[in-house]
Formats: structure tokens, sequence, C-alpha cells
């Protein structure tokens, strides 16, 4: 019941227009003061210990480093490399967008980043070539999602930070899961672009022009292939491979590309360091939340009745997804899991569920919150930049949700896709 009350009240002041992290701490500290002996001084103790954490440095690492990819005029960069080649088939542009869109899920971590990102560079282009407006901005929106799955991810390092995973395993495990994504999503864009005629079709490869751009573009295709092969080979911890991010986006933005200067540094680090403190609120107020409601007994409450209710793991799954997707249309990413991690994960692992599957899903289910109003943010950053009402975006983003839906399907109940480079 406290727990039902909880959410109820977390919606209507994020209906009413407070901040999530607002909501979350307003409805905390009022649990705080209700609950006998629970000093007040915990809600301070418990939202600094949520944030003193050193996994959760490599967060305003990443997101500077994205900030300056973004910055650096390096999506068209992308672009230009990507559609020398690809653009030889129907729908090119379109595949080219997705295809970009890994590359920067692999520098960014964030799914509004990727899409503001290639946005930016592709909306007009691809207007021109003839797709519909709302097509052309939910292929970008779609493809803004793999940079929550596709590692570096601050949805993994969220995670491992709050329920106490090995963030080098989350990431590791997001890439077969983000591979499949990415091929399915292109898939469905090919397809889609074929049946409505959609785009221009160049009659062959142009290998020159690949071979012009390679050389331009390998400083920056080597950032992720850096970042992803020191997490995995074990050189870096993510903490430290941030920071390592980030100094190489500087250098990259600053020396190589010269498409920033030390005063758009400077701007770039005061927009990262706010994003940041938006992120930490949240991380605050949901710790919090998670905090008392364990005191409450709740936690355990959830675990006993689920062991009464006999579920199998499958449809365990089953129903969490159905959750998940029913908060992803009025909590963003980050709300969604720090509220409900604490709650998820020890039941998951009563059933047997391997925990880095469960955060796999987990992200898979923040993903297509991104996509869903009337909250998803990316609709809205899409809506921004290719100026067309929210729900025409959400209309164009439709026939992507059943790919979405068959990977988050594929993801749940096939678990070797996400555990095959772990173990």
């Amino acid at each position: 019941m406290f727990l039902i009350l909880a959410l109820v009240f977390i919606l209507v002041l994020l209906s009413l227009g407070s901040h999530v992290s607002t909501s979350l701490g307003l409805v905390s500290a009022v649990l705080v003061l209700t609950v006998s002996g629970v000093p007040e001084t915990v809600i301070a103790q418990t939202a600094f210990k949520s944030v003193n954490s050193y996994p959760l440095v490599a967060i305003p690492m990443f997101i500077f480093a994205g900030n300056l990819m973004m910055r650096g005029q390096i999506a068209g960069l992308m672009i230009d490399l990507v559609g020398s080649i690809v653009r030889a088939v129907r729908g090119g542009l379109a595949l080219t967008v997705l295809i970009a869109s890994v590359f920067f899920a692999a520098v960014s971590g964030s799914s509004v980043g990727s899409a503001a990102a290639i946005g930016r560079s592709t909306v007009q282009g691809l207007r021109d070539e003839h797709y519909p407006p709302r097509f052309a901005a939910a292929i970008v929106a779609v493809g803004g999602t793999l940079g929550l799955m596709i590692p570096p991810s601050l949805g993994f390092i969220l995670i491992g930070s709050i329920v106490g995973l090995p963030i080098d395993k989350l990431f590791v495990a997001g890439v077969l899961p983000g591979i499949m994504e990415a091929a399915l999503l292109s898939f469905a864009t090919f397809w889609l672009s074929k049946r409505g005629g959609y785009g221009a079709k160049a009659q062959q490869p142009d290998w020159q022009g690949f071979a012009r751009n390679f050389p331009r573009a390998l400083p920056a295709l080597l950032m992720p292939i850096l970042v992803l092969g020191s997490i995995y080979a074990g050189f870096m911890t993510p903490t430290e491979v941030s920071a390592f991010a980030a100094v190489y986006a500087m250098l990259l933005c600053l020396l190589v590309y010269r498409s920033v200067t030390l005063g758009g540094v400077w701007k770039v680090a005061l927009e990262s360091m706010l994003q940041t403190t938006m992120i930490f609120a949240v991380v605050m107020g949901g710790s919090l939340l998670g905090f008392i409601l364990t005191r409450m007994g709740i936690s355990a409450t959830l675990v006993s009745g689920l062991q009464h209710m006999g579920l199998s793991w499958w449809e365990f799954l089953i129903v969490v997804n159905v959750v998940l997707l029913f908060l992803g249309m009025f909590l963003d990413g980050i709300a969604l899991i720090v509220l409900t991690a604490p709650l998820l994960f020890p039941m998951a692992q009563a059933l047997g569920i391997d925990p880095i599957h469960f955060s796999v899903i987990m992200v898979a289910n923040v993903e297509i919150a991104t996509l869903t109003p009337p909250i998803g943010l990316n609709l809205f950053v899409m809506s921004g930049i290719s100026r067309i009402p929210v729900h025409e975006v959400a209309r164009g983003v439709v026939p992507f949700y059943a790919v979405r839906l068959t990977g988050l399907a594929l993801i749940s109940f096939v678990p070797v896709i996400s555990l095959a480079l772990v173990h």
C-alpha cells in the first residue's frame, strides 16, 4: 500500500510540473518522517552517500566527452564517411543515420545526446531526399536510443552503482544486444524506405569519397575503439576510461579538428556540470526512497509475495517488462532506474535470474521509454530539431515500436545475447 501511494504521489507531483528529483525527494522525506525510529538526519546522510561513489565519477566525464564530440561537428564527418558507401542502397541516408548513431552511442552514453548530435546534421538532408518529415525525425529518435545500450552507457553506470554490480561487465554485456538492436532497426529502416520509395539512391558506392574521408575521420573512429578496448582488455576501469575519453575528446576538438575553442570547451564543461547535477539530484531522491522502502520492509515483502505466487523466471520477466513499459510513459530513464532497481533486483535474484542479464533488460526498457509519450525525451528533442509537433514524431516512431519490442523479447528470453561476452 505504501509503495502504491508513494508512486501515485510522485506521478501527481510530476503532472503538476515538479522536477523528478524534487518529487522523489519530497515523497521520500515525508515517508521518513512518518516511520518511527528513523531520525531526520537519515535524509542528508543517505543523499550524500548515494552520490559519494567512485563509479559515479564516470558520469560527468562521459557526459563532457560526448558533449564535446557533439559540438565538434564530428557527426557530419561520420555521415559523409558512412554515406559514401551506404547511400548506394534504397534508404541509404536513413541507414547512414543509424550507423552514425552507433558511433555516437559508443562515445556519449546518452540517448538524448546521440539524437541531438545526429539530428542537427541529418534532418534537413533527409527532407531534401524526400523522406517524410515525421519519418526523418523518427529515424534519428530511434537511433539515439542505442546510446543507452552500447557502452559506455550512463544507464549501466547507474545500475552498477545502485545495486553493486561491476560496471565493466555491464558495459561488455551491452555490446551484443546493442549490435542486435542496431541490426533490427537497420533492417526495418531499409524495408520501410523501400516500401515507401523514400530517399535518393546513388548509382554505386563512392569508394574514392570513402578513401578521401577516412583519414580525417580516423582519429574520431579510434575513440570508441580505445574506450571499449581498454575496458574489455582490463587496462582501465570505467571511471579511468571516462577521464581518458574526456581528455581525448578535448584534444580532438581543439587540436585535430579545430572545431571548438578554449571558450567553447569551458561552455561545454558548464553544460556538462549542469546535466550531471540533474542526474545526481535524481539519484539522491531515488536512493532515499529506496532506503525508506527497504526500512519499511517493502522489499522483503515483495520478495516473499513473489515466492508465494510461484511465478517462473520467464513469467516474472513478462510482468517486469509490462510494469517498466508502463512506468516509462511517466518517468525518464534515470528516474525509472533509480526508482525500480532497488526493488526489482532482489526479486530477480530470488528467481535465479543473472543480475547482469537483468540489467540489460532494464536498459532495454529505458530505451523504449525515451520513445514513449507523453514523457519520451527523444520525441521532444527531435520535435525541437525538426520543428514538427511531438505527436507527429511519435507517429513516425510507431512502426519501430514492434522492432524495439522484438528486441526486448529477445534480450529478455535469450540470456546468452547478454551474457555471451561476459562469462
